[in-house]
């Protein structure tokens, strides 16, 4: 190295790498948690210390140079070995890791987030925990671009394929029609629908549309509390899982839970991690969670509808 360069740094490698997948400065800088400045000026020293031109900052968006696509696979080795380095280093019971991203979707935050990360807490004394709910197929984007550790997330067959993550599946559950309480005719009223932006509402949707089920739809909407104060005041039914109650527990006394009135549907929640990277810490935190879900949903869920059997089960 001449007098002139810099040193490579693994946060200038994470820089790079952040940059060049959102293909702009500023949003490299959003994901990050820093400002574009900063980005900017890691960029630069990560150029100086290479000798070479990794990004085309005059395209819109952002492209990498010849010499950035090479040297991308390169990064990615260098902070998958890091990210391994750190959970080999730390103890059995996870003692040594000092930080933990997890991506968990909202179906889980009433109670089992909460009692998880007090747990992980526990057995990670010097682990500082960045925590970010959301929408399924936006926390595995979030794990692919290496803002994530470990996601818990809903299953797709498209994920399964993927050979680039781990999966440790957890629980299964079924969907459920959902009715004003003490209606039996619900099917008269309009389905109130989970919105097909995510996962679990284009699932419903391609299984309506597997079976040449069409159901007048007045409402779509994003989150399980106003679809279960509509469907207990009455204005319609809903196609939702278990964890919807759970999640917005107050609307259980208001509302019936039957079997779809056509053929099954399910799903499964997995917690996800990037393959290899993380040793044995995804399968312990994967069942710390399985624990956690006989206690707080399915046994409740078991003791109030029975008649779920094992279609509702940790895995």
């Amino acid at each position: 190295m001449t007098e002139g360069q810099g040193r490579v740094t693994l946060w200038g490698v994470e820089v790079f790498l952040a940059t060049a997948e959102e293909g702009a400065i500023s949003a490299a800088a959003r994901r990050l948690g820093v400002s574009p400045s900063a980005v900017s000026q890691q960029l630069s020293s990560l150029e100086t210390a290479l000798g070479t031109v990794l990004l085309d900052r005059g395209a819109r968006p952002m492209t990498m140079t010849p010499a950035g696509t090479m040297f991308r696979r390169h990064a990615q080795v260098m902070l998958n070995a890091e990210a391994e380095a750190r959970a080999e280093l730390a103890l059995s019971d996870l003692s040594g890791l000092t930080t933990l991203r997890l991506g968990m979707i909202e179906d889980l935050d009433a109670e089992v987030t909460p009692q998880l990360l007090a747990e992980l807490a526990g057995a990670l004394k010097g682990c500082r925990f960045l925590l970010e709910t959301g929408a399924s197929h936006h926390l595995l984007e979030r794990l692919s671009t290496r803002a994530l550790d470990i996601v818990v997330a809903a299953d797709s067959s498209l994920d399964m394929a993927e050979g680039w993550r781990e999966v440790h599946p957890v629980l299964t559950e079924p969907f459920l029609a959902i009715a004003p309480k003490g209606l039996r005719d619900f099917a008269s009223l309009p389905l109130i629908q989970y919105t097909s932006r995510h996962l679990m509402g284009r699932q419903i949707a391609a299984h309506l549309a597997r079976q040449n089920i069409r159901i007048g739809t007045r409402f779509e909407l994003d989150s399980y509390t106003p679809i279960l104060a509509m469907v207990a005041g009455g204005a319609g039914w809903s196609i939702l899982t278990p964890l919807a109650l759970h999640q917005a527990a107050r609307f259980r006394d208001a509302v019936d839970l039957h079997p779809l009135p056509f053929e099954p549907l399910g799903r499964t929640l997995s917690l996800h991690a990037r393959a290899g990277v993380l040793r044995d810490m995804p399968g312990e935190v994967a069942q710390r969670l399985r624990r956690l879900l006989q206690a707080q949903v399915v046994d409740p869920a078991q003791a109030t509808w029975p008649w779920l059997g094992a279609s509702l089960k940790v895995l």
